[in-house]
């Protein structure tokens, strides 16, 4: 018989862990942040600051995520995933440009930045889809999902967002593999991509900046303008490798201290860590992230209904994505495509959205005894 104290009761003490973990990122993030940025600016608040007010904000949010029956929010996952939709519209009519990108909606001293937010109610919406049917076909499992992702994928794009961008098409992509595909079906949809690649990636390239794809030829080439585009790849990769064993200690990396490094609060933010507390440090990091997804596949693989074991799959997909693709970018791995440390980078949007995510994991795992 099911333990009803238990029920109750909501914690155990795999969810202190689970939660353990996710202050101790968010912690190490804004110590980061803190020992790269000002600490009394000459104008505004310290970034830090801004920063521990979003973490503040996204546990408001991560209650309520995780309070509201998730059987309860997916009855209204379209409409979020259309009120996202909308917004990445308006971004591209009255959207605020930065650095020739239109991502963010200003609403006074503060900026969001849609392509983020958006994240969860696809997840949302592709989990309500295969989770209140059983879909039989090609049709039904790839086809119809994909023009569910179609319209956010363009217009993040059109911002331009590459990171994003392929956040979303990995959403996509892990969900269909987790509803399980007949091989035949999947691997003529794997060809026709690598027939269409050509075409489509004149279009994808066509569509971005030049600074974009500066970045990403820097990449192929790493000599490829080490002084400009390829500056930022540099940097980060010296940073990380002058940490060595036990790191320089807080406010001890040079790279960092002395502005070699743009960007240490958002996108850089790893190699930052790496300098400051080295080999044994980015291990321990490594181990948190890796706990913290575990804990996620096994809350998957234990939900009770399809509904939550997808949606489970969906948040450790976004997040393991962001994180994967992140520490690619700083080790020179992958172009830099501009997607933040989840926990850890600096951003208002980003770091709600994680937040939001790991609410919705940890409501799967809260309601899951509670089903028959």
């Amino acid at each position: 018989m099911i333990d009803r104290y238990r029920l109750r009761r909501g914690f155990d003490g795999f969810d202190w862990c689970f939660l353990g973990i996710i202050l101790g990122i968010v912690a190490i993030g804004i110590l980061s942040i803190y020992s790269v940025t000002p600490a009394n600016p000459s104008s505004g608040i310290p970034i830090y600051l801004k920063q521990s007010m979003w973490v503040v904000i996204g546990s408001l949010v991560f209650v309520a995520s995780a309070g509201i029956d998730y059987h309860k929010l997916s009855r209204f996952s379209y409409i979020f995933y259309g009120i996202g939709l909308l917004l990445l519209v308006v971004v591209l009519v009255a959207g605020k440009s930065s650095r020739g990108s239109q991502r963010w909606i200003p609403l006074g001293p503060l900026a969001v930045q849609p392509s983020e937010l958006v994240k969860i109610p696809l997840i949302m919406a592709l989990a309500t889809y295969y989770g209140i049917k059983h879909r039989v076909g090609w049709l039904q499992r790839l086809v119809f999902p994909g023009l569910i992702v179609l319209p956010g994928f363009l217009l993040i794009l059109k911002q331009p967002d590459l990171g994003s961008s392929l956040s979303f098409l990995s959403i996509y992509i892990v969900l269909v593999l987790a509803v399980g595909v007949k091989s035949r079906a999947f691997g003529l949809v794997v060809l026709t991509a690598l027939l269409l690649f050509p075409f489509a990636w004149g279009g994808v390239w066509g569509s971005l900046h030049g600074y974009q794809q500066e970045r990403i030829l820097s990449f192929v080439d790493p000599n490829y303008d080490p002084g400009g585009k390829g500056y930022h790849g540099l940097q980060s990769r010296i940073a990380i490798g002058s940490g060595e064993l036990l790191g320089k200690g807080l406010y001890g990396g040079t790279q960092t201290q002395f502005k070699f490094l743009p960007e240490g609060h958002t996108d850089f933010v790893f190699a930052v860590f790496a300098e400051e507390w080295g080999f044994l440090g980015v291990l321990l990091l490594l181990t948190m992230y890796a706990g913290l997804f575990l804990m996620g596949l096994e809350i998957a693989s234990k939900a009770r209904d399809t509904l939550g074991a997808l949606l489970a799959v969906g948040v450790v997909c976004v997040i393991a994505f962001g994180f994967l693709v992140n520490l690619a970018m700083t080790v020179g791995l992958a172009p830099i495509v501009g997607i933040p440390l989840p926990l850890m980078s600096y951003g208002g949007s980003a770091t709600i959205m994680t937040l939001a995510a790991l609410g919705l994991l940890f409501n799967v795992k809260r309601h899951r005894l509670t089903l028959t």
